[in-house]
């Protein structure tokens, strides 16, 4: 369960966020601004990667377990996270962006364990809303890391603070939609 290929995956994705937060602390005699820039968008897409080649791994392999139902995404909120703290550090993307991001993963993963508890986990399980977010937030932040100008007419840091923002839209509309859901679960166990 703790050693098998998909978790171990897994648990690179959790490893990875200080080495991605350590590049952007190395000196300039080591790395140039831009170096850094394309190191960690490099480490960022290769990690993130992980994401769906453990999901699909451990579904070939057969490798499925409670733990790793569990661990992925947790993996995926610290990666995400930790790099949107990045951004902010780097004056990157905004902090209400980040509040926003971080915020709503702490609530719906609060809401989540509560409806598994009451046994109404069905009532918040993943909506196509909730993968546009991620898909959203998956391209936004290794275009934000890069900072840069992609195949000479790209500008990544443009793009990038738009899809941030268009990943926040989507968060609000996600835990809304989350916890219009829940509702009706709440309402009757509350009384």
């Amino acid at each position: 369960m703790f050693t098998t290929i998909p978790t171990i995956m897994t648990w690179t994705r959790i490893f990875a966020i200080p080495l991605i937060v350590g590049i952007f602390y190395l000196p300039e005699s080591m790395a140039a601004q831009g170096e850094k820039n394309l190191i960690a968008t490099v480490m960022f897409i290769l990690f993130a990667a992980t994401d769906w080649l453990d999901g699909f791994l451990a579904r070939k392999l057969n490798q499925t377990s409670s733990f790793g139902a569990f661990l992925d995404p947790v993996a995926d909120k610290f990666l995400v996270c930790a790099c949107v703290l990045i951004l902010v550090h780097l004056q990157r993307a905004d902090v209400f962006v980040a509040l926003i991001i971080i915020g709503r993963e702490i609530a719906i993963s609060a809401l989540r364990e509560w409806m598994a508890q009451i046994g109404a986990s069905k009532s918040v399980a993943v909506h196509m809303i909730g993968k546009l977010k991620t898909v959203a937030q998956m391209v936004a932040i290794p275009f934000l890391l890069y900072d840069g100008v992609l195949f000479g007419f790209v500008d990544t840091h443009q793009w990038g603070v738009f899809l941030i923002w268009g990943a926040a839209v989507l968060t609000v509309w996600s835990m809304v939609y989350y916890l219009q859901k829940a509702l009706p679960e709440i309402r009757a166990r509350v009384r």
